[in-house]
């Protein structure tokens, strides 16, 4: 259905539908939000409308073998800063395989990558250029905020995954014109049924029937975990039954990337646990694999983030049928309507935390009808189906007012 609509945009636009040569460039292969969204993306684009580049500065981590899949190219330029001189080397390196490959639009997933093929994309003159920002502008630096905010301008267009990322990038002087949203997609489940069974409680040690309480993230200081714990402490008083999962693991900064695993954060948290007398019950589970089986045992789903551009663990909660409760921070109640399909808490507030955490746990029907309401409206907005029709027509658009036909010719007007 897709790959139907996406060549007759193409007649529609006066694009002749042979294949468009994109590619992407990501910064590593690992688990994370970018990666996952643009993995996502790449599977669903239409095989017979693109001609599918993937590029990464480490070929490595749990999508590898997802993308390898796909029986695309798949070209790494791996670099240990974006200043030493062999960047450079790597840059150019770049640029002739645009150039070899005629690619017709780059796009760019994150800092590191937007900074290192952008300038390279303008070299090579590839006809369309699409940088990604999917942050509130807390993850870098403020001097890789006012160098990514410089090299965006040789973009054509610049995407966000959320109204507040576009609002934040125009209070900090980006072109308004060439920002566009494009929200994540998800697949949502025609049931919001969960499977599930006693075997999966068994494995994790938690008993039968007792509340599943869940924060599902990397295990960074602006995700709030701090705040989730001692929210635990009030609620495990109110449901004595009640256990708490921490899903996610640290990251570090290794060469300048992040990097997921140990950093000392992880086990801050768990100290932090023991002297809250949490002892027995909250498990960090580390990195994980099953998340949509974890979620079929999980009662509430809690992300009690500082910053947040849009959650993947949101919206993969609600499809699950997971009520959830959510920080007011950044894009947060564009998934979230209050008091609709779910809860929204200010940040750094233990107690209204756990005060919307047990007044789900308290009223199962409510639960319920915030779950339910949750998955209309994740099937409505944040369909997969919808964030790859929107990115295919902005590839599209901006191919056209670029003069570029999808084979390499001269685009025709539409009649």
């Amino acid at each position: 259905m897709i790959w139907q609509r996406s060549s007759a945009a193409q007649r529609e636009m006066g694009i002749q539908p042979d294949r468009i040569r994109l590619l992407k460039f990501v910064n590593i292969l690992a688990i994370g939000g970018t990666e996952r969204q643009a993995v996502r993306l790449a599977q669903a684009l239409d095989p017979s409308s693109f001609e599918l580049h993937i590029a990464c500065l480490r070929r490595a981590g749990h999508f590898l073998e997802a993308i390898q899949r796909l029986q695309v190219p798949l070209a790494e330029y791996r670099i240990h800063s974006l200043y030493k001189p062999k960047t450079f080397h790597a840059q150019w390196k770049f640029v002739e395989y645009l150039k070899r490959n005629r690619i017709q639009i780059v796009h760019t997933y994150g800092f590191y990558p937007n900074v290192f093929a952008i300038p390279a994309a303008r070299l090579a003159r590839t006809p369309v250029v699409v940088a990604s920002i999917r942050d509130l502008g807390n993850l870098g630096t403020p001097m890789q905020e006012r160098v990514q905010k410089v090299i965006c301008r040789l973009a054509d267009c610049v995407v966000v995954n959320a109204e507040a990322i576009r609002q934040r990038l125009i209070a900090e002087g980006y072109t308004p014109e060439k920002i566009a949203v494009i929200r994540n997609g998800i697949v949502v489940p025609e049931s919001g049924t969960r499977p599930g069974g006693p075997g999966l409680r068994q494995g994790l040690g938690l008993s039968p029937h007792g509340p599943v309480i869940a924060v599902l993230c990397v295990l960074r200081r602006l995700k709030g975990i701090e705040y989730f714990l001692a929210a635990a402490t009030s609620v495990s008083r109110r449901f004595p039954e009640a256990h708490f999962l921490v899903v996610g693991d640290s990251v570090h900064k290794e060469n300048g990337r992040e990097v997921v695993g140990d950093s000392g954060y992880r086990k801050e948290l768990e100290d932090y646990a023991r002297r809250l007398g949490l002892d027995g019950r909250v498990t960090f589970m580390g990195f994980r694999l099953d998340v949509p089986e974890l979620l079929s045992e999980v009662t509430v789903s809690v992300l009690p983030t500082l910053s947040e551009g849009l959650s993947n663990t949101l919206l993969e909660s609600v499809a699950a049928g997971v009520p959830v409760v959510a920080t007011r921070v950044g894009g947060n109640p564009e998934v979230v309507q209050d008091g609709v399909t779910g809860l929204l808490v200010p940040p750094r507030d233990a107690g209204a935390l756990a005060d919307a955490i047990c007044r789900l746990l308290a009223d199962p029907d409510l639960a319920s009808r915030f779950a339910q309401a949750g998955r209309r409206r994740l099937a409505e907005r944040f369909s997969l189906d919808r964030m790859v029709n929107e990115t295919e027509r902005l590839y599209l658009t901006l191919l056209e007012k670029a003069g570029q036909a999808a084979g390499g010719r001269q685009t025709a007007k539409a009649v």
